[in-house]
């Protein structure tokens, strides 16, 4: 719905110098104008894209991960999974900041702190409203990655956020990669809000959650 390279920009110049790696930012498709599948199939498509004209740009193809917060979470990991179901698995690991990973969640957090802690449920709820095209969409596994078959995915760090609405349904996810077979790191920042990153500048987890991910990725 929203978000841009702009809006994202001090995040990713954030984790290329921390992890001395090439980071390509992605602009899809968003919605309503552009309905579920447009930004998972843009994402993909992206992904896919680096892994075939990364040398044209200096990118070492044959290394890439796939990184998000919140929906950006979501199509992260789903790009993992359409990778492996395609039988092409060229991403190496996954980093997940406060994931979207269930369309229809009704985990206890939702309720918790569904009002007054930044992102609220009538606003998860409007977003889910705008993205897909009717309610079949919302257990698709490109939609909610929490109901797709996980086995054989890349390792993941999945961050989540204390007082934030998404935090269960992202340490569940994390509990099912593990479940899987599939190597996840799960770190909950206590006392901070959902899209706690995007304000490291006043924020101190922020910055220390992104260095997290840059660790992961230069390993």
């Amino acid at each position: 719905m929203f978000g841009s390279i702009e809006t994202h920009d001090n995040v990713n110049r954030l984790l290329a110098n921390l992890s001395g790696r090439a980071v390509v930012s992605v602009n899809y498709r968003l919605a309503p104008e552009n309905k579920f599948p447009a930004a998972v199939e843009d994402a993909f498509d992206a992904a896919k894209w680096v892994v075939s004209n990364g040398e044209s740009i200096g990118l070492d193809s044959n290394k890439v991960v796939v990184a998000g917060d919140s929906a950006g979470g979501n199509l992260a990991t789903v790009v993992n999974i359409m990778a492996r179901d395609a039988g092409e698995n060229f991403i190496e690991r996954q980093v997940l900041f406060y994931p979207s990973t269930h369309m229809l969640d009704n985990s206890p957090s939702i309720h918790e702190y569904g009002e007054g802690f930044f992102l609220t449920m009538d606003q998860m709820r409007w977003f889910g409203q705008q993205y897909l095209r009717d309610v079949r969409d919302a257990v698709n596994p490109y939609a909610s990655p929490m109901l797709a078959d996980l086995s054989g995915l890349s390792p993941a760090l999945v961050v989540t956020a204390e007082y934030d609405p998404l935090r269960d349904q992202g340490e569940i996810y994390a509990h099912r990669l593990r479940a899987s077979g599939v190597k996840a790191t799960l770190t909950r920042f206590g006392g901070v809000i959902h899209g706690f990153i995007s304000f490291y500048r006043y924020i101190y987890a922020g910055r220390d959650a992104i260095a997290m991910a840059a660790g992961f990725i230069k390993q």
